[in-house]
């Protein structure tokens, strides 16, 4: 089933701006660079895309609270104030959930969120569990523009996309991202698994001076 996706571009781009929401921010602008900072509200914004395409409604599908949280720190186990002591999309899940409990989010929502951070870079299983796992997996695949193997990379017109792209530039995110991953993943042995996203990507820049990845995303929608 699908269903409309946001059209005008002061829909596309808001926030939702509680107080939740803002205090996600407040953690995540000063120790991620502008650059994933930028991957990651744009995560939340496509994936409210492709939440509407699949004809899913924020308060009766999906809360819209959560769907912020966990896309906009999907990606704090890279954060420069990190313990950088396990893979990061562990990391970050802990943190994130920690960091919502905390702030008075019951323990079941936290643990939603922390399986969507948590399995961000695991296809096949993060579909399986449920839908901020496939809202948060999707968003994030969807900024990637195709290689990640997202079905909704259509799910925003150019129009939409150049109005994503003004307000969160993209800023080479690309290298950005994948400078973070693996200077994370160098730090410690157990933070770079074989055949998990940081140990690959550590040993391919390791190998190839880039990953396969950064390869594939020169020919991706956005292009970096």
């Amino acid at each position: 089933m699908t269903g409309p996706t946001h059209e005008a571009t002061d829909d596309l781009i808001t926030l939702p701006g509680t107080p939740l929401a803002d205090a996600v921010m407040n953690l995540i602008r000063p120790v991620e660079t502008p650059s994933v900072f930028n991957h990651s509200i744009r995560s939340y914004l496509f994936a409210r895309l492709v939440a509407g395409r699949l004809g899913l409604t924020a308060g009766r599908d999906y809360h819209d609270d959560l769907l912020f949280a966990a896309c906009a720190m999907h990606d704090l186990g890279v954060a420069s104030d990190g313990p950088h002591s396990q893979r990061f999309e562990v990391e970050g899940a802990d943190r994130a959930a920690a960091f919502l409990i905390d702030h008075a989010v019951p323990a079941v929502d936290a643990d939603q969120v922390w399986q969507a951070i948590a399995l961000h870079t695991s296809p096949g299983i993060a579909e399986r569990r449920g839908t901020l796992c496939v809202l948060v997996r999707e968003g994030v695949a969807l900024d990637f523009g195709g290689p990640l193997g997202t079905d909704h990379v259509d799910a925003l017109t150019d129009k939409q996309a150049d109005a994503v792209h003004a307000a969160y530039p993209r800023l080479d995110m690309i290298r950005s991202l994948t400078d973070a991953i693996v200077a994370q993943a160098a730090k410690d042995p157990k933070n770079a698994p074989r055949y998990a996203i940081p140990g690959e990507f550590l040993r391919e820049r390791e190998t190839f001076g880039r990953t396969r990845l950064e390869h594939a995303c020169r020919s991706s929608r956005w292009g970096n």
